[in-house]
């Protein structure tokens, strides 16, 4: 019993995430720090591209979330640095990409799509609903049926 409790608190303790974030990065003002883990959360690591630059241990990673980190200490505003980045990288670098006319199709497709969706099924439902059931088997035609099929 004992085994199967360590196994399962070992498991557990394997699914927790690793954060790559190094003692030596960390800022001794805790409110500056939880804006740049809020930053560092937000922005992608361009080696890893799907993780945020806060759970990437790529040497880029670590970069920008030095950067972020002299940039708060700087004095600027989160929304300063994000467009600091995004000057320097692209759009790619947002995990979640702004509403502007170039990513309209980004965050409305899905929307686009599941209204053709609704659409389709709607209109097929009609379509069903509007056609009359079909006669059943006339008795010749039951005979007929049978000898084909061998009965």
């Amino acid at each position: 019993m004992r085994r199967l409790i360590l196994a399962s608190l070992l498991a557990l303790a394997m699914t927790v995430p690793t954060l790559a974030v190094q003692p030596d990065e960390v800022l001794p003002d805790a409110a500056l720090e939880a804006r740049a883990r809020t930053l560092s959360a937000e922005l992608r690591c361009l080696v890893c591209q799907n993780q945020s630059i806060d759970d990437s241990d790529a040497p880029l990673a670590r970069d920008l979330r030095l950067m972020i980190r002299e940039r708060l200490t700087a004095g600027d505003s989160d929304e300063t640095i994000i467009d600091y980045v995004v000057s320097r990288y692209g759009e790619f670098v947002l995990l979640r990409p702004r509403f502007e006319p170039a990513t309209w199709a980004l965050w409305l497709t899905p929307f686009v799509l599941l209204l053709a969706g609704v659409s389709l099924v709607a209109m097929q439902r009609r379509r069903m609903r509007g056609k009359e059931p079909e006669a059943p088997l006339s008795v010749e035609e039951q005979a007929r049926l049978e000898r084909l099929l061998g009965e």
